[in-house]
């Protein structure tokens, strides 16, 4: 344990907002901008902005402080982490079982969220060379149709974005990742601001005001609560073992809860924007706000093509997206290069490239899942759908709930607030009880009626 903290301690971040810059470039991705819009739209908008922001501070906030927590504790790659910290509460070292499925999801995640990244890529292209000025929404519309409809395209956009990936890789994520975070963060708010303020102005405002902040409880059912519980998970990179290697290179003597507290703010602030800023523009060209996946790639082009500039500020709105979309997926890769990289002796560069390589061949099936095999299904999922289902809904809410359960119920008290440090001891009372009595009850709750009827 000396020796693995003493590493850690030296190739550690320096200061809170060092953490604070890097645990958010991480949080932040296409899932504020991309996946919160079109699940809002498929899940009632208002009914379920209120379920995710509910998630995000009743349940996500306390597991990803006791996933920090855990890593401040362990300093080590995930595995050792947990067994580590296991050994010292004198509690089953299967417990380890918490990084192996945090790791699993999060390549199964990366395989994927590849993928739609490449498509953020391809369309600072498409914006700057001025495909979509004048362009009406049918031919924004065709244009996404026919990018998906190629293999090929998807596929090349998919090994740029990896490639990207292993270089960040390799050069060191964890200065990486908060460097380009204090660049591009700032950046993707103001883009999102400004889009906020066309999308008012020539869109249709009220209506999205309305969709996101006039609830209709009708609309939420038991799978939305899922939906938004694996999306609050997703956005804030929880369960997939990234908050327990940033935890291990968080500075000492800082308060846990006042750093992330700040960052699921700002990832909070993020998505709201991206829905001000796309749902204008959906209302106004009557386009359905439930369209899945395409709605950020159709409604953002026409949006731009039709504005003064417009191609410029598209192409520099999709290059934010996709910066932030690389920083958060270094950290989806970040904890199986640190493993392979602590417990075998690998070089870092040969790790990260041989993880890259087999995301690269598992997001062929998404890739394709768009055209050649857009027939191959299961229960009504396709390829794609199949594995955000999988990760979102099943691996990352269960490896919360053993996170709960572990830090919640196994580790002693002193432990915690030792490594929690605030000086304010309510403030830890309130966590601890939120992690024990709210967060845990409410994963299982959750996971299990939802799954129940999904099945049944």
């Amino acid at each position: 344990m000396t020796s693995s903290f003493l590493q850690t301690k030296k190739r550690g971040w320096g200061s809170r907002w060092s953490f604070v810059a890097a645990t958010t470039g991480a949080a932040i991705g296409l899932g504020n901008v991309w996946k919160f819009s079109y699940l809002a739209g498929e899940n009632g908008g208002s009914a379920f902005l209120l379920a995710y922001i509910a998630c995000v501070f009743l349940v996500a906030l306390p597991v990803m402080i006791a996933e920090v927590v855990l890593g401040c504790r362990g300093r080590a790659n995930p595995v050792a982490t947990i067994h580590n910290v296991a050994i010292e509460a004198v509690a089953s070292p299967w417990w380890k079982l918490i990084a192996w499925l945090g790791m699993l999801a999060a390549l199964l995640i990366l395989s994927y969220y590849s993928v739609i990244a490449g498509w953020s890529l391809a369309y600072i292209e498409k914006l700057f060379t001025g495909e979509f000025d004048a362009a009406s929404v049918q031919i924004a519309g065709e244009s996404f149709s026919q990018f998906l409809s190629s293999p090929w395209q998807l596929i090349k956009w998919q090994s740029v974005f990896l490639a990207l990936i292993l270089l960040m890789s390799m050069s060191g994520a964890r200065i990486g990742i908060a460097m380009m975070a204090r660049i591009a963060l700032p950046l993707l708010l103001l883009s999102l601001s400004a889009l906020a303020v066309y999308g008012f102005k020539m869109g249709d405002g009220p209506a999205a005001i309305e969709f996101l902040f006039v609830p209709d409880f009708t609309q939420l059912t038991a799978n939305s609560l899922l939906i938004a519980l694996g999306h609050a998970f997703f956005s804030l990179s929880i369960g997939v073992g990234a908050m327990l290697v940033f935890g291990s290179y968080s500075p000492d003597g800082r308060s846990v809860s006042g750093m992330l507290s700040i960052v699921v703010l700002l990832d909070l602030l993020v998505s709201l924007l991206a829905g001000l800023a796309i749902f204008p523009l959906v209302f106004a060209l009557k386009m359905a706000p439930a369209m899945g996946p395409g709605l950020m790639f159709i409604a953002m082009p026409y949006g731009f093509g039709n504005m003064e500039y417009g191609s410029y500020f598209g192409a520099l709105f999709f290059l934010m997206v996709s910066v932030a979309a690389v920083t958060s997926g270094v950290a989806l890769l970040e904890p199986t290069v640190n493993w392979l990289s602590e417990r075998f002796g690998w070089w870092r560069a040969a790790s990260a490239a041989l993880l890259v390589f087999l995301v690269w061949v598992l997001g062929l099936l998404t890739a394709l899942s768009f055209n050649i095999w857009a027939d191959v299904s299961w229960q009504g999922l396709s390829l794609f759908q199949l594995l955000d289902f999988v990760t979102a809904n099943l691996l990352l809410p269960i490896g919360g709930l053993l996170i709960a359960v572990f830090v919640g119920w196994k580790l002693r008290r002193e432990v915690l607030r030792d490594e929690f440090y605030i000086e304010h001891p309510y403030l830890f009372l309130l966590w601890y009880r939120l992690l024990r009595y709210i967060s845990a009850p409410a994963v299982l709750l959750i996971l299990v009626s939802s799954l129940y009827l999904s099945f049944y």
